[in-house]
């Protein structure tokens, strides 16, 4: 897994801010896996994908994850900490592309691309749902009409064949005591991670710019340490 350099964080956070949160999980597993085809990346199903995402998380941030919920009962807003290698999907076979069989048909676990497309259906969970199942299908025929039981049936089959394509948190309200569970997006997380340290760095590349006339590449040349004493001498 390759590291993060400063150039490079830029660079993930100036493409990345226009794309949309998927896009956004594909250009940085690229730059971490620069040998695998972007293609070849949005065919990972979902829970290798979310698995390498946690795992670049621990590389360039850390492990500890600072997650905010809402309680669906009283409303409380909660913080609590999360840790990347207890939320981490079992790693699972390079070339494997497990699929799952209902009512004759084959249908292939979801990855980036199938998702992209049921997403398309904008606002509609419904037809989503049926696009998902559609794209995934592997046998040539299948059912023109999907009834709810069917299509529930389907996602759960898929979930139990890539349990890593959705991260479920569970908790407990520290005010009124309701549990309730919440989708975990480490997407979302990371990408937060890459603005904030991008904001940073530019301030601290603005910061030593003014004072010394440096360029970009020459403040992002310096190594940590270096940078770091001269901004404390600067804002001294």
């Amino acid at each position: 897994m390759r590291a993060l350099s400063g150039s490079d964080l830029l660079a993930i956070w100036e493409k990345g801010s226009a794309l949309h949160p998927l896009d956004r999980g594909l250009l940085v597993l690229a730059a971490a896996r620069p040998e695998v085809p972007l293609d070849g990346l949005a065919d990972w199903p979902l829970g290798r994908r979310n698995r390498e995402l946690f795992a670049l998380h621990t590389n360039w941030f850390g492990s500890s994850l600072s997650a905010q919920a809402t309680c669906c009962h009283c409303g409380e807003q909660m913080e609590f900490e999360l840790d990347c290698g207890q939320l981490m999907p079992a790693e699972t076979s390079p070339g494997q592309q497990p699929t799952v069989v209902f009512r004759g048909e084959t249908y292939r676990v979801p990855n980036s691309r199938d998702l992209a497309f049921a997403l398309g259906e904008g606002s509609d969970p419904q037809e989503g749902a049926v696009r998902l199942i559609e794209s995934c299908r592997v046998s040539p025929h299948g059912p023109e009409i999907w009834p709810d039981e069917d299509i529930a049936a389907v996602g759960e089959l898929m979930a139990q064949a890539d349990p890593g394509a959705e991260t479920r948190i569970s908790f407990r309200c520290f005010a009124c005591r309701h549990e309730q569970e919440d989708t975990l997006d480490v997407t979302a997380f990371l990408w937060a991670e890459i603005v904030a340290r991008a904001r940073r760095l530019l301030h601290e590349i603005h910061t030593l710019a003014s004072a010394y006339g440096w360029s970009e590449a020459q403040v992002l040349s310096l190594g940590t340490a270096r940078r770091k004493l001269y901004l404390e001498m600067v804002e001294a």
